[in-house]
């Protein structure tokens, strides 16, 4: 064989190795962003599950001893919360699925 072909040969082994070499750089720098903003978020969670809720000054007196308004509020106060997580699961449920719904177009 010519010398010219095993130059061809040579410098074309040269680019795939070096081509490579830039494919895999920047795969893994899109993973390591990727990664980062994964344990950021993740690190956000983490934090918030260390909070304390703030409590509020309850009477501590039995509930049995107070007037029946007491109870009736807290139930009321109780159940709208329950509504609220239910509407807020619902609205999270409907987000997604539109998303979903437009995810291939």
């Amino acid at each position: 064989m010519p010398w010219w072909v095993w130059l061809v040969l040579v410098l074309f082994m040269l680019m795939m190795i070096v081509s490579g070499i830039v494919y895999a750089c920047l795969h893994g720098y899109h993973a390591f962003k990727d990664v980062a903003k994964l344990g950021e978020c993740a690190a956000k969670r983490i934090d918030a599950m260390g909070k304390q809720f703030p409590r509020q000054n309850e009477n501590d007196t039995p509930f049995f001893t107070r007037p029946l308004q007491d109870a009736a509020d807290r139930y009321a106060n109780a159940h709208a919360e329950v509504i609220e997580r239910r509407e807020a699961k619902r609205n999270r449920h409907a987000q997604q699925w539109a998303q979903w719904r437009h995810f291939n177009d």
